[in-house]
């Protein structure tokens, strides 16, 4: 549910499997990634990626599109934003869509400000330029 949610190609049982233990155990100093769950149920993940000198990259994903606009994502990010305040990290940064336009709403309340408008890829089939945020924390 949560790859077709997201658009990807549906994975067989075990390539999920083998992807949660490589998550599972792969530790590194520059990664980190929070799953986020809903009434006991795993719903998604919060990522801290390429950690340097005090900055990192944020990342939030929430699969079952019936979640979206509940608020979760705003809660798992702001969690996520606290644990990395934890970890010594001063400034965040994402980048999302122009056209998706609750990601750009979520970056929004949690403080994020747009920084650039650079690059474009492919979003729901279509071309659409790449905007980027920053956090100072």
């Amino acid at each position: 549910m949560f790859c077709t949610s997201n658009g990807w190609r549906k994975r067989s049982d075990e390539e999920i499997r083998q992807w949660w233990v490589q998550c599972v155990n792969n530790v590194s100093d520059n990664y980190i990634r929070k799953g986020i769950e809903y009434r006991g149920r795993f719903i998604g993940y919060a990522d801290l990626a390429n950690i340097k000198d005090n900055t990192a990259e944020f990342g939030i994903a929430i699969g079952e599109s019936a979640l979206w606009g509940k608020g979760l994502g705003f809660f798992a990010g702001k969690s996520i934003i606290e644990y990395a305040s934890s970890k010594d990290i001063q400034v965040l940064y994402a980048e999302t869509h122009e056209t998706n336009n609750r990601s750009r709403n979520l970056l929004g309340n949690l403080g994020f400000i747009e920084i650039s408008r650079n690059g474009s890829e492919k979003y729901l089939g279509t071309e659409t330029q790449l905007i980027q945020y920053k956090l100072s924390l």
